[in-house]
């Protein structure tokens, strides 16, 4: 749904009376374009020293960046990528961090801000890992304070990961492109080596098959859409109930539609079954269908409480047991689920659904050692304020406010949910394990 404030008040007839009276102006985002550039701007500043600072500069020099290192003169910049994995000391991020400081007037609108860092571990030393906690603080502050429609994030490179890691690489490219849009004070946690550069970066998920749950409309259908674009085979899945649109969307994808209720205690070898008939195999499953049944918790009854846990959490813990168990779904297999906002930090009138939606984060977490042993990974997303027929029923009024409170000041769209899973499936993307990614435009809601 358009966000008609948006389109008055940035760039728009009442631009300058909102300017005027403080009001909020939503930036339009730079989103990906198949074919496109990058970065709208060319010219990317790296700043930190060492080795690992040299390997990424010669990287971003690889995709025909003009790089500049630790300074940039007066020119307009796209991008600022800090490196600090080799800081051990809180002193040792002042020259790196405050380098940087001195060209953000000088970002471009849609620029990005990227931090490199090594990940917390409590066995540390105190002294190190208060560096690297202090690193996630920088990038959340860093993410409310940029503006024009930039971002700030960060990768977080455990011990024993090469900086120049495949999933390292891939996640840098993922957060200077368009395909992070609505990802912002975010981090992407990089706990392997696993994993490989794609030879087409537009096309990321070539040769894949790849099965949705909740494809008929939604979230659903922008997912299958762009995995479809992105090389893949789909499978959309949904309630024999939506029928019409579901196959609507699979011709649409030149794939395969399934009818199927993720409920049924054989769901997760049908997936399995279909996909080693028509393709011979199953490389991606994302668990996307879900439901709500809000109420205050006093006036939650068993049916309400009961079917969105049948749906959004028992249906998916089966299914992945029947999945892993099925040999279409043994090479290097990679799942994908939706958690949520309200799962991260709790929402009025939505017991039922938190609770699926922390449960999942659980379940992630708990088969990510599973998944990495089979050479595959298992991640989550959390969108927060997403423009859907869904959120459009909200009240108008409700609806504003929902979309305000994020450092972006606007919803997202289905698509941005759909590239952050591109990512997470992708080849690029096994060296992130057991992690959940919030797509919200750092919505205020659980920080």
């Amino acid at each position: 749904m358009a966000d008609k404030y948006q389109e008055l008040v940035s760039g728009g007839p009442l631009t300058g009376v909102a300017k005027s009276l403080g009001l909020p102006q939503p930036p339009h985002l730079r989103r990906h374009k198949t074919g496109g550039p990058l970065l709208g701007n060319d010219t990317v500043l790296v700043t930190g020293t060492g080795a690992d600072a040299d390997a990424i500069a010669a990287q971003l020099g690889e995709w025909d960046l003009n790089v500049r290192r630790d300074e940039a003169g007066d020119d307009k910049v796209g991008a600022i990528v800090v490196v600090v994995t080799e800081s051990e000391r809180p002193t040792d991020l002042q020259a790196p961090v405050l380098a940087a400081a001195k060209h953000l007037r000088k970002l471009d609108k849609g620029g990005r801000l990227v931090v490199i860092s090594r990940a917390q571990d409590e066995n540390l030393d105190p002294a190190l890992n208060a560096t690297r906690a202090g690193v996630e603080g920088l990038v959340r502050s860093m993410g409310h304070e940029v503006r024009g429609g930039s971002t700030a994030n960060g990768i977080l490179v455990h011990d024993g990961v090469a900086a120049t890691a495949p999933s390292v690489i891939a996640s840098l490219n993922f957060f200077l492109s368009g395909r992070s849009a609505f990802v912002d004070g975010q981090f992407l946690r990089v706990t392997s080596e696993q994993g490989s550069l794609p030879e087409d970066w537009d096309k990321p998920l070539a040769g894949k098959v790849a099965a949705v749950t909740g494809a008929a409309r939604g979230i659903g259908a922008a997912i299958a859409r762009l995995m479809s674009e992105n090389g893949a085979e789909i499978i959309a899945i949904d309630v024999p109930a939506a029928g019409e649109s579901l196959a609507k969307v699979a011709n649409e994808v030149g794939g395969l539609a399934l009818q199927l209720d993720i409920t049924a205690e054989d769901a997760g070898k049908q997936i399995a079954d279909t996909a080693a008939k028509r393709y011979g195999k199953l490389d991606i499953v994302v668990h996307n269908a879900g439901i709500t049944r809000d109420k205050m918790l006093a006036n939650m009854d068993e049916a309400k409480w009961a079917s969105v846990i049948a749906v959004n959490l028992d249906a998916q813990l089966r299914m992945n047991e029947q999945l892993l168990a099925h040999e279409a779904f043994q090479n290097s297999p990679r799942i994908v689920t939706m958690s949520s906002t309200s799962g991260i930090a709790g929402n009025r009138g939505q017991t039922n659904y938190a609770t699926t939606k922390a449960g999942v984060i659980g379940m992630v977490t708990a088969t990510a050692e599973r998944m990495a042993g089979l050479g595959g990974n298992i991640n989550a997303i959390a969108p927060g304020f997403i423009e859907t027929e869904m959120t459009a029923a909200i009240p108008f009024a409700t609806r504003q406010v929902a979309r305000r409170l994020n450092s972006l000041q606007q919803g997202g769209r289905p698509e941005d949910v759909a590239q952050a899973i591109i990512f997470m499936v992708s080849d690029g993307g096994l060296g992130v394990n057991g992690h959940v990614m919030r797509v919200c435009g750092q919505n205020m809601v659980g920080a």
